[in-house]
């Protein structure tokens, strides 16, 4: 299969205050804020969903297509994902804005203040999809991630004009999403991924009951922490799959970017919706045991020594054949 994820490419420039914001705060002057903190380090990550997911699959070997908008700045980053597989020639460039951007700062309670710039991103609105078939040979999904809203609804729209069957994976967005657009992506979609939380404001918002919404997409696949995963389809029984043991919980952010990653190859494979599920969570596994959603490294033999353990070899068996 020929999979383009389209979603936001950014930079997380993460900060760390060696005190308690709450100090610094005055209650009677809250309306009148102005406050500067001295950090102690600064760490730049890659992250973005498009570019995180793509990147896990493309540790995978599915040769994954990015499609989303980033700045001038981007050179060295699409080097990286370059080296990890991705197909980064359908990313826009945009002329006049930088790479979207998150600065977060965080205090020794675990507190954070951060802000978000969407910068190129709300270019992703002009990219096309059709270009993108033309130039590697037509598609055979698209995930429609977390994006310049405009950007997800158009992109829902071509595929559905085009007959392209596609993903819907709203993540970060839903929250600023209201009923009828939610409406709009999630309609006739293969494949709806959420969170658990998630789930229940995509009813919320939308009106639909679990029944109904089901009744609308090809499978609901829903992600439930540590619990794993489950699989909705109309008229058949839940498929719930477990996660592997982990060696160590470092950091949970992109670890429902890996899942997807895992599962979009697994079904790139057409190795199936359990091993689809199994293959997403091993590696959202190394994601959590990982500072960084891209720093982890996916060795082979580790990979399938640690899936075996936790599916069993018949599963690994089915799994081995593809990896590379």
């Amino acid at each position: 299969m020929r999979i383009a994820v389209t979603g936001s490419i950014a930079t997380d420039h993460l900060m760390t205050f060696p005190g308690r914001f709450s100090d610094q705060l005055v209650a009677d002057q809250l309306h009148t804020v102005s406050l500067s903190f001295l950090v102690d380090n600064l760490e730049v990550r890659r992250g973005g969903v498009g570019a995180n997911i793509a990147f896990g699959m493309g540790q995978l070997g599915t040769a994954p297509v990015l499609v989303g908008a980033a700045g001038s700045d981007f050179d060295e980053y699409r080097a990286w994902l370059d080296r990890h597989g991705v197909d980064t020639a359908s990313v826009r460039i945009s002329e006049v804005l930088h790479t979207a951007r998150f600065v977060c700062t965080t205090d020794t309670d675990h507190n954070q203040i951060g802000s978000f710039y969407t910068g190129a991103m709300s270019e992703a609105r002009l990219i096309e999809l059709k270009a993108v078939a033309d130039r590697v040979g037509g598609l055979d999904l698209v995930l429609i991630g977390a994006d310049d809203p405009e950007a997800m609804l158009r992109h829902t729209e071509e595929c559905r004009t085009r007959a392209i069957p596609f993903a819907a994976d709203f993540s970060q967005q839903i929250a600023r999403m209201n009923g009828e657009e939610i409406r709009t992506l999630l309609d006739g979609a293969a494949y709806l991924f959420s969170n658990e939380y998630e789930k229940g404001l995509i009813e919320n918002k939308t009106g639909w009951t679990e029944a109904e919404i089901l009744g609308r997409v090809g499978h609901r696949v829903t992600t439930l922490g540590a619990a794993g995963v489950r699989i909705d389809r109309v008229g058949e029984p839940s498929l719930e799959v477990g996660v592997p043991e982990e060696e160590a919980k470092v950091d949970p952010t992109g670890v429902g970017d890996a899942f997807r990653a895992g599962f979009l190859s697994g079904l790139s494979w057409g190795v199936g919706l359990e091993r689809a599920a199994q293959i997403g969570c091993m590696l959202a596994t190394l994601v959590i045991e990982t500072l960084g959603t891209q720093e982890y490294q996916l060795r082979r033999a580790h990979f399938m020594d640690r899936f075996t353990k936790a599916y069993g070899h018949e599963a690994a068996a089915e799994v081995r054949a593809h990896l590379v």
